[in-house]
């Protein structure tokens, strides 16, 4: 029993030093408890406030700047849809310049670099596409689509085939990968590669037969195997 005792008045005692200790490290350190909390709590408002008063609003204008562009592009005014008019319009380089940090301003460097495909300044073009941070089942897919265009144009198509098909993969749809397939394809050819030019247009064959370039795929696979013999 005293054995129990003795062992019970321990942990009492060791409880307590470690609540004094406890203790004495708030009071020694309150002050800098204190300032890291009021330092998540200004960091937190702060967030709060840019994105309320800040971010939203320049969404808006962004939005509203985007508009009259995105007329002019279905248009295929590119050099307007880009650049602006000089007066109400200030095109998509304008948005990129203006709201850098939104939504739209990111959209823009999609549509910006399809202008400058268009216009034939396809580094320009490569820099804007590479530039657009896009998860969209169709938008992404297009614009890695049209970053192998660019390669492909600057004479660097072995990068322009990896960019086909991985638009290929990320649009995995019916319209999107059967484009870049037979992109990827012809584009094999055009190296010499006809084993693997066989196997993209057997993958539209196999995988998105329904689609409208599976419709006469079975030439292209003919060619491509009569060629790599």
């Amino acid at each position: 029993m005293a054995t129990n005792k003795n062992n019970s008045d321990k942990e009492l005692e060791q409880v307590g030093e470690i609540v004094s200790k406890s203790e004495q490290f708030i009071e020694q350190n309150s002050k800098k408890l204190l300032i890291g909390i009021l330092t998540v709590v200004i960091v937190v408002v702060a967030a709060i406030s840019f994105h309320q008063l800040y971010l939203e609003p320049q969404e808006k204008k962004a939005s509203t700047a985007m508009f009259t562009s995105e007329q002019f592009f279905a248009k295929d005014s590119f050099e307007l849809a880009l650049n602006g008019n000089g007066a109400d319009v200030i095109g998509f380089e304008g948005v990129i310049k203006q709201y850098g940090s939104t939504k739209a301003a990111n959209l823009a460097k999609a549509y910006a670099g399809i202008c400058n495909y268009r216009l034939g300044n396809t580094e320009k073009a490569l820099d804007l596409l590479k530039a657009h941070d896009g998860s969209d089942n169709m938008i992404a897919p297009a614009v890695t689509g049209l970053i192998g265009d660019c390669y492909v144009k600057l004479g660097d198509v072995k990068k322009g085939i990896s960019y086909f098909e991985k638009a290929a993969k990320e649009g995995d749809n019916n319209v999107i990968s059967p484009e870049y397939l037979k992109k990827a394809g012809r584009a094999y050819e055009s190296l010499g590669q006809y084993a693997d030019a066989a196997k993209a247009y057997t993958v539209i064959k196999e995988n998105y037969y329904t689609s409208m370039d599976a419709a006469d795929i079975d030439k292209y696979i003919a060619r491509a195997n009569a060629l790599k013999k």
